[in-house]
């Protein structure tokens, strides 16, 4: 674990610290892009990684960021209930073009167009959640409250 050097990495850390998100964001050499990579490099259960899953909205076009525990499979039933729309899969260039990020390192902030954030109320069992910086191998820690905080998003059910 070395401190953020990535452009983007170091981007997301500005932006934490605008927030007023007092943290750090660190890298990895080895990739955190899944929830298990993740949690094997910080040394932390599956489930504190808070991992960014990326639908889109079927009508709206627009990106739905669901940031849930790295252990919840996401219910795309009621992600689609939630957003009253249904949703089509997200592929890496959609990814990109609407977070700002590649899969695997989309950070909970800083996205490149207005995307629908929701959060998995089971983030909220945790004291620290580990997010992506932004790359697949950079993450901060943050608190549930933090993760809130930043994002303005509701706690909602949204696992299978």
């Amino acid at each position: 674990m070395k401190p953020a050097q990535h452009p983007t990495a170091l981007r997301t850390a500005q932006l934490l610290a605008d927030a007023g998100i007092d943290t750090r964001v660190v890298e990895f050499e080895q990739p955190t892009r899944t929830s298990a990579d993740a949690a094997a490099a910080i040394g932390c259960s599956v489930a504190e990684i808070a991992k960014s899953i990326i639908f889109r909205g079927e009508r709206s076009g627009q990106a739905i960021v669901v940031v849930a525990s790295g252990d919840n499979r996401v219910s795309e039933a009621k992600v689609a209930a939630l957003v009253a729309e249904p949703l089509a899969r997200a592929d890496a260039d959609f990814v990109r073009s609407a977070t700002g990020y590649a899969i695997g390192g989309v950070a909970p902030l800083g996205h490149a167009q207005p995307v629908k954030l929701l959060l998995d109320e089971d983030l909220q069992r945790f004291d620290t959640l580990w997010a992506a910086a932004g790359t697949p191998f950079s993450v901060f820690p943050l608190t549930p409250a933090q993760l809130r905080q930043l994002t303005g998003a509701e706690w909602l059910d949204v696992r299978q």
